[in-house]
């Protein structure tokens, strides 16, 4: 279970990011956190592991507190996180099942993991993750061969082989065509179902939220507004969440500088921006 309270958020500019969010996510739930662009969704996602630092409050999985863990047992509770990343954090240069295997450095020593020496049971395993996300076949396959849901799923993939405790996906559609985009969260509510395992959305499609996700929470300014099932999700509701009549536009694409968590694949280190997502 992930506990959230009152979690705050302020950028060295002063910006307010977040703003005493609390909220509690367990069991197998798909949740989805919606807001317009700079309501803190993004940043809500980046704290709880801590690839941006909270300013206060409390983040608490299965017990254990992350805000107050020391750089080396963070690298372990990171295993039980696993990260679905809107630029897709893939190393261009390595093949698919590489990239996939990424998903258990945090289990293995430095120096297999820089020979990428593997468990053969991980190995196996990582066949079987590919083919469930669709895409058997491709194991050797360059990542920059690949399409955006290809990557997508490869990154899924990665994230599903950690066998982590939640799952968060920063705008993991933000970069893909519509139908693409129903593939990939339909994939991810089967593995939330099948594995029993939450996981928490930061996305901008209304549409998708209410079709995929069993909760949907909704920020604005930083703070929860609006925190039930997609049924609930009235006009009223939606125009408190974006401050118009209107909800945000379903097909609306992210400026990938807004809260896009483009890494390196093989690196989970704390990054700080002064920019609010």
């Amino acid at each position: 279970m992930l506990k959230i309270t009152n979690l705050t958020k302020v950028y060295q500019s002063d910006e307010q990011a977040l703003d005493s969010v609390s909220m509690t996510v367990s069991g197998s739930e798909v949740v989805a956190i919606i807001g317009v662009s700079g309501a803190g969704k993004s940043t809500l996602i980046r704290c709880i592991n801590r690839l941006t630092e909270p300013t206060s409050g409390s983040i608490q999985l299965d017990d254990r507190e992350l805000t107050t863990l020391s750089t080396s047992t963070l690298r372990d509770a990171r295993r039980d996180i696993g990260m679905i990343y809107q630029e897709y954090g893939l190393v261009e240069r390595l093949t698919v099942m590489e990239n996939v295997l990424s998903g258990r450095l945090g289990y293995v020593g430095i120096l297999a993991a820089i020979r990428r020496r593997f468990d053969g049971d991980d190995i196996q395993r990582a066949y079987e993750v590919l083919d469930r996300v669709g895409m058997a076949g491709h194991e050797d396959d360059r990542a920059d061969e690949l399409s955006g849901g290809q990557r997508q799923r490869v990154g899924i993939a990665r994230a599903v082989l950690q066998r982590p405790e939640i799952m968060l996906a920063d705008e993991p559609t933000s970069s893909l065509d519509p139908g693409t985009s129903q593939e990939v969260l339909s994939l991810l509510s089967e593995i939330a179902s099948d594995d029993g395992i939450p996981v928490l959305i930061n996305i901008h499609e209304v549409d998708l939220a209410r079709q995929y996700a069993d909760r949907i929470i909704g920020l604005a300014d930083g703070r929860i507004v609006f925190d039930g099932t997609p049924a609930e999700l009235t006009p009223a509701v939606e125009s408190r969440i974006y401050g118009t009549g209107e909800s945000e536009p379903t097909d609306s694409v992210s400026d990938p500088s807004d809260g896009g968590s483009k890494t390196d694949g093989e690196s989970q280190l704390p990054t700080e921006t002064a920019v609010r997502t």
